[in-house]
């Protein structure tokens, strides 16, 4: 049953006032979750866009004063229309809830209002007075009743929170308009700090980032999305080309707590620097004999070369984080030996297995057919996975079917194929990596899918296919690959490379250890705080995900290490506000496609400059060289600094 007695929001009015709840409308924009917290009820929201209110206690001016008091704590002080204006605002707004208010207040704030609309530079001061403005139209009244009965207006419960869109669609929260801005003024090392206050993986997350921040750029709506990934890289690289001593943070004095990490890849690393910084001790148990897990042996060199990534460790274990490496869980230690001397152990081991196929001869042991992951781990590795090779089919549409395909070539491989079930359009790689790969000379079957292995004296010679059309939409919102009976081909190949997905082992899981899995082998968790079935045990990455993106695993690694730090603490282990509120954000939708921002496109988004093809395909050299000064500083001087302010109201 609709719920909210009034909601102005992206333009659509719903007003519920002098109605029964029976015949309260739903609004039409704005969907406003139950509760804050459970328990803890949201009665009103105030936004960029407008706001709503559920119980009709709340007082619409306080909470006016509220709203535009964050606003101008917010101002960055550079537009003389916000800066000035909304600190008018809130300190009328402040006398008129102690009970000192007068009439013609309401006019001075709706003209600042207006002005501050207007002569912003940024989208903090384009939608700060919104709300208060709607406020002022909708709820006259009320503002002229406490005016007029000089009376003191009790304070509401806030909580508070700016976000960005390009921030929200972050799954590590990045402060992205505050780095970029900082770009633009040619402060770098500030962008760094600000970047390494949510991630220890800066070069890293600059290169390989599937950047959902950039589809949830308002630039969009002008022209095109800014280039926030190369930006990251840019600051990062510019800091090892300088030769500058890395700036973090000073660690807290030293705990007496330790801390066990299983896996050295983005989720295990990421928690052991912020919980480093906190001054726990911290033992991280890696089964292979270099750090960085898939970002590590997974990606290649001319994707992520190594020596950045190893880099960026070398700053985590300056902290005193120790590696232990060539440790298997399960067999060289188990996590019984683990709790006797540690107080708390993080799970962050990545998905390093290779979902089966399911087709004839899968099984039988031939050489030449070799998993995806198992495939770039040996090329990673400076090893042929199979020299006796030269032709290779690779079958699935990811990022690891595209480097599999792109590496086959730097290794010498002659004739490179991908085939895949569905359509390009269908592809969930990236489309960057796949334009590339195009322009390399990998040739594309799609609409197609293996049936059979065909081998002779033990070796892969051919594979057996079979022609497919798309069907329904299946629960991914892709439509589903069937088969066209008759159809089948053969192919003449010497490697065949599934490279379908990928599956997380927790076989170094004993039942003793009493931590819940579920049927598809991943850790269960509760997923507000990264607790499993064993209080002292958390966990996340792609262990409790499944096979997921690096910036969502670093972006859990850094939530899990608040959560183990309150338990250490002995503290109620629970979601901050703040993540709580990044959450609401989120469902309610900071970034709207349709908005139309009146802004003239100015300067195309700048292009990073690439090795030609028909070079880089045979060398594992970088293939991006990154953003000059220049060039790095006019890209960021697009940003449109899309911050806005979202309020609840609680009880």
């Amino acid at each position: 049953m609709a719920d909210v007695v009034f909601s102005y929001w992206g333009g659509k009015l719903t007003d519920n006032r002098g109605k029964a709840p029976q015949e309260y409308a739903e609004p039409e924009r704005l969907k406003l979750p139950a509760e804050f917290k459970p328990g803890v009820r949201i009665k009103a929201f105030m936004g960029w866009n407008g706001f709503a209110v559920r119980d009709t206690d709340v007082s619409i001016v306080d909470m006016c004063r509220a709203y535009m008091e964050a606003v101008q704590k917010e101002s960055c002080g550079k537009c003389f229309p916000c800066r000035v204006g909304t600190k008018v605002i809130a300190e009328t707004l402040d006398r008129i809830t102690q009970g000192e208010g007068r009439m013609e207040d309401l006019e001075l704030m709706e003209s600042l209002g207006h002005s501050i609309l207007e002569g912003s530079k940024c989208n903090l001061g384009q939608t700060g007075p919104f709300p208060l403005l709607m406020a002022l139209k909708y709820f006259r009244e009320e503002f002229e009743e406490v005016i007029r009965g000089k009376k003191k207006v009790p304070r509401g419960n806030y909580k508070v929170k700016l976000t960005a869109p390009c921030m929200n669609a972050c799954p590590a929260h990045l402060n992205i308009p505050t780095y970029i801005e900082c770009i633009a003024e040619g402060d770098f090392a500030d962008s760094l700090r600000v970047i390494r206050e949510r991630t220890c993986l800066p070069g890293t997350l600059g290169r390989v980032c599937i950047r959902p921040c950039e589809s949830n750029c308002r630039r969009l709506n002008v022209d095109e999305a800014l280039d926030i990934r190369h930006l990251k890289r840019f600051v990062a690289d510019y800091e090892i080309e300088k030769k500058r001593k890395p700036l973090i943070p000073t660690p807290q004095d030293r705990k007496d707590k330790k801390v066990a990490v299983i896996g050295a890849g983005p989720a295990g690393l990421t928690c052991a620097y912020y919980l480093a910084l906190k001054g726990y001790p911290i033992t991280i148990f890696e089964r292979l004999d270099e750090p960085g897990g898939m970002a590590a042996v997974g990606i290649p060199d001319y994707r992520l070369p190594r020596h950045i990534l190893r880099r960026e460790v070398d700053i985590i274990t300056s902290l005193g984080v120790e590696i232990r490496y060539n440790t298997e869980v399960g067999k060289d230690i188990s996590i019984s030996d683990m709790k006797k001397e540690y107080d708390a152990i993080f799970i962050g081991v990545g998905a390093q297995g290779s979902t089966p196929m399911r087709v004839e001869g899968e099984d039988a042991g031939y050489k030449g057919f070799i998993p995806g992951v198992q495939y770039l781990f040996s090329i990673n590795k400076g090893k042929d996975p199979y020299p006796d090779g030269d032709r290779v089919v690779v079958v699935g549409g990811g990022n690891v079917a595209i480097d599999c395909v792109r590496s086959s070539f730097r290794i010498g491989k002659k004739d490179v194929n991908l085939f895949y079930r569905r359509t390009r359009r269908e592809m969930p790689a990236d489309e960057e990596e796949i334009h590339a790969a195009e322009e390399e000379g990998v040739k594309f079957e799609y609409l197609c899918a293996p049936t059979k292995i065909i081998a002779k004296e033990g070796k892969v010679v051919g594979v057996e296919c079979i022609r497919m059309e798309l069907g329904e939409p299946d629960e991914s919102g892709r439509r589903r690959p069937v088969p066209i009976k008759g159809s089948e081909f053969v192919v003449d190949t010497d490697i065949l490379i599934p490279a379908i997905g990928q599956r997380v082992d927790l076989s170094f899981l004993d039942e003793k250890d009493g931590v819940q899995a579920t049927k598809w082998s991943t850790v269960v968790v509760n997923n507000e705080t990264m607790e499993t079935s064993q209080p002292e045990i958390f966990s996340a990455g792609d262990c409790v995900t499944g096979p997921d993106v690096l910036v969502r695993a670093a972006g859990s690694g850094r939530l899990a290490a608040e959560m183990i730090d309150l338990y250490l603490r002995g503290e109620k282990v629970e979601a901050s506000d703040d993540e709580r509120l990044e959450k609401l954000m989120g469902e309610i939708g900071v970034y709207d496609p349709e908005e139309h921002i009146g802004i003239i496109p100015g300067r195309k988004r700048e292009q990073l400059k690439a090795l030609p093809a028909d070079t880089r395909k045979w060398s594992f050299e970088e293939v991006e060289e990154g953003f000059p000064v220049d060039t790095a500083m006019r890209e960021a001087a697009r940003c449109l600094r899309c911050y806005r302010v979202g309020m609840v109201a609680i009880g």
